[in-house]
């Protein structure tokens, strides 16, 4: 399922900018295996911090991975530890994981995504309870693969261009309610977004988690503004809300898009590429939202009217969608506790904006309930 080809003077210049990712080894069930590690110049050891595997697709590795789905600029910010491993040589010579549980491979790779959680753990002051996979096409399958078999350690994934295999989903069972994110095309040539084979179809995958999480069966579903007139598709996004211990399913249709990763500027691609949104950001706005232990703030998110912030982190844009109406206060204070906005509305949508980047903090104030969620500018 290749993805990417890389130009050598290219990644080569990307190499010296983004000279912060150190390239480490391990040894794991006989194999030396290598990982590159993104560490942010904001990370100093005195919280524990969350961790993103970010899994490179089929012929790819590494080094293409972080900088096509890249999540650097946002972990700069954010402040989590970002890993890419590479995988193993199949029986073809080419690089893959082995999501598909084919007998003629052996390599154990959920093993040593699990040893490597443990060495990046002993290395940096992680907090285990917010571990991500996401990954494109192969490494999509690999993290649909990670929420099925390393369910204990992976709080919740992120597929794009990937999918789950047809008969894997029965024997699927994870031991806690897993948010899942799909991003996908409709005209994906190498991942159908029907299903082919014995790959399940994107719908048909998402129904399974809705499902298995208990969510909402009605999705909330988005129209993304088409704020690139020239990419040659529209996106649109579908929230499955309400699930068992505040999980959610969400998939973002990309109609007419290709086998890639949106926003990302890939000197080659498989098919359309949109441009809309971007895919790195968004799989961080899922993904922050949760622990092992539930979703972030869960006694305000699994209220009668959940709320939906989108995007975040964001450019300063930022869009409120709640289930029904009714009159709010909003407040944003920012990171020093000033107030820097406050807006009282009656409906089930509101935007505003921001200036300036940093860390804010978000209240809703009704007279059900009040709760304050982290907003990140960018």
């Amino acid at each position: 399922m290749k993805h990417f080809l890389a130009i050598t003077l290219f990644l080569s210049i990307a190499q010296n900018i983004f000279s912060q990712s150190v390239v480490r080894n391990m040894m794991h069930d006989g194999i030396q295996r290598s990982y590159r590690v993104y560490e942010p110049a904001i990370y100093d050891g005195s919280e524990a911090v969350p961790l993103i595997i970010n899994l490179h697709g089929y012929t790819s590795n590494a080094f293409e991975q972080e900088v096509y789905g890249d999540f650097r600029p946002i972990a700069d910010t954010a402040n989590f530890i970002l890993i890419h491993p590479d995988g193993t040589l199949d029986a073809s010579g080419t690089t893959f994981w082995n999501a598909f549980g084919s007998p003629s491979e052996t390599v154990d790779d959920i093993g040593f995504i699990s040893a490597l959680i443990d060495t990046i753990a002993s290395d940096f002051n992680i907090d285990l309870n917010r571990v991500y996979s996401t990954g494109m096409s192969n490494g999509g399958f690999m993290s649909y693969r990670l929420a099925c078999e390393l369910s204990h350690r992976i709080t919740a994934i992120a597929s794009v261009t990937g999918a789950m295999l047809n008969p894997a989903f029965i024997s699927c069972n994870p031991v806690h309610p897993t948010p899942i994110m799909e991003v996908h095309g409709t005209a994906d040539p190498t991942v159908p977004y029907l299903g082919s084979g014995g790959v399940l179809g994107v719908e048909a995958g998402i129904a399974h988690w809705v499902d298995f999480n208990n969510c909402n069966m009605t999705a909330v579903q988005t129209a993304i503004p088409n704020v690139d007139l020239t990419d040659g598709c529209t996106a649109d996004h579908f929230v499955y809300s309400g699930g068992d211990a505040g999980s959610s399913v969400e998939l973002y249709r990309t109609n007419g898009g290709g086998h890639t990763w949106p926003g990302s500027n890939p000197l080659i691609s498989i098919g359309v590429t949109n441009r809309d949104f971007s895919a790195s950001k968004e799989i961080w706005r899922f993904f922050s939202q949760y622990s092992l232990d539930g979703l972030v703030g869960i006694d305000e998110q699994q209220s009668e009217n959940p709320l939906v912030v989108y995007p975040n982190p964001s450019n300063g844009n930022v869009a409120l969608r709640f289930e029904n109406a009714e009159k709010r206060t909003i407040q944003v204070h920012n990171a020093t506790g000033q107030l820097v906005k406050q807006t009282n509305f009656n409906g089930s949508s509101f935007e505003f904006e921001l200036e300036s980047s940093g860390v804010y903090f978000l209240t809703v104030i009704s007279e059900k309930e009040t709760f304050t969620q982290k907003l990140i500018v960018n």
